[in-house]
């Protein structure tokens, strides 16, 4: 059963900076399969918006046009954890954080983690809260 459990969010100043971590369990990312991990967030009344993605294992990375530069996904301990690290936070960053995944075919590519495609897997959330 796959599992992905969030944890790293929080309140912070504008300005400053926030890791998530993302942990994955029972997801086949080995032998014939491939995979992404990403992130993604919503905010109260808004609708889920794709903040970052990656290939497992991969460089091939993908960043929402409101992140990009200042925040930067990873894999710096395994296939399956994935980090978050954000930087320069402003108050719009504020929103819950979900970790998501997905595993298919060797056969696929990394154009299948883009933002905009459909994600199997779903972790829980952690909310982040960027104060003025």
């Amino acid at each position: 059963q796959a599992q992905l459990v969030e944890s790293g969010g929080g309140s912070v100043q504008a300005g400053g900076s926030l890791t998530l971590s993302c942990v994955t369990s029972g997801i086949d990312f080995d032998g014939f399969s491939r995979g992404c991990l990403g992130w993604f967030r919503q905010a109260p009344g808004k609708r889920r918006e794709g903040v970052a993605s990656i290939w497992v294992g991969g460089m091939t990375t993908f960043y929402g046009d409101s992140v990009a530069g200042r925040f930067t996904i990873a894999q710096p301990n395994g296939k399956n954890t994935v980090t978050l690290q954000m930087n320069r936070l402003k108050p719009e960053d504020s929103a819950v954080y979900y970790c998501a995944a997905m595993s298919f075919s060797f056969l696929n590519n990394a154009a299948r983690c883009a933002l905009t495609n459909e994600w199997t897997y779903w972790g829980p959330g952690t909310p982040v809260t960027v104060s003025a």
